[in-house]
């Protein structure tokens, strides 16, 4: 009976694979995990730009700190700066594949909270101003943290690299964390 063996996507170049090859320096799966992160990194962190310095058609910090007043953030740019710091610095640390699981509890933070306060009270859909947008970015931010950010990121040289159990519930318990913090303030 013949079986193929799916090598794991965390093989090393090192060891010894299906039919005694060496595994590839990337893998499918890390050309993947790099797309994913690519794209939704560098969208979250253009979304923080948007806040922080008014690039790619957003208000900046001084108009975008009156509407997080207006949500009750005293003072509102000091919360813009938190907020959009957490999304572009989240954003460019899922990119790169650097300090990953931290990089995720600073989008899952700012998630939550914009759930709690903005659009969590209009149900779930996008289209009526809903949670849904949200919940997949801190879903696609907490399952990279699990998943681990592949070999084709600078986290591969540390022990957190590789994802995991701890990783993910670090990732979700600090940003619950921040975001219980922001929204009794």
């Amino acid at each position: 009976m013949i079986t193929k063996r799916i090598p794991d996507r965390l093989a090393r170049p090192t060891e010894s694979v299906a039919r005694g090859t060496a595994a590839p320096l990337a893998s499918a799966a890390d050309c993947g995990l790099l797309l994913i992160r690519l794209t939704f990194g560098l969208l979250l962190a253009g979304h923080g730009a948007q806040k922080l310095f008014g690039l790619f058609g957003g208000h900046g910090l001084t108009a975008t700190g009156m509407g997080f007043e207006t949500l009750g953030f005293h003072p509102g740019k000091l919360f813009a700066v938190i907020g959009g710091g957490s999304e572009f610095l989240g954003g460019l640390g899922l990119a790169v594949g650097l300090f990953t699981p931290l990089a995720a509890a600073a989008l899952i933070g700012m998630m939550i909270t914009a759930m709690v306060t903005v659009t969590g009270a209009h149900g779930l859909w996008d289209t009526d101003g809903g949670v849904e947008y949200n919940v997949c970015i801190a879903l696609v931010a907490l399952s990279i943290a699990a998943i681990g950010p592949g070999r084709l990121a600078f986290d591969r040289f540390f022990r957190w690299g590789d994802g995991g159990w701890r990783e993910a519930a670090f990732a979700l318990g600090l940003g619950g964390i921040a975001a219980a913090i922001t929204l009794s303030l």
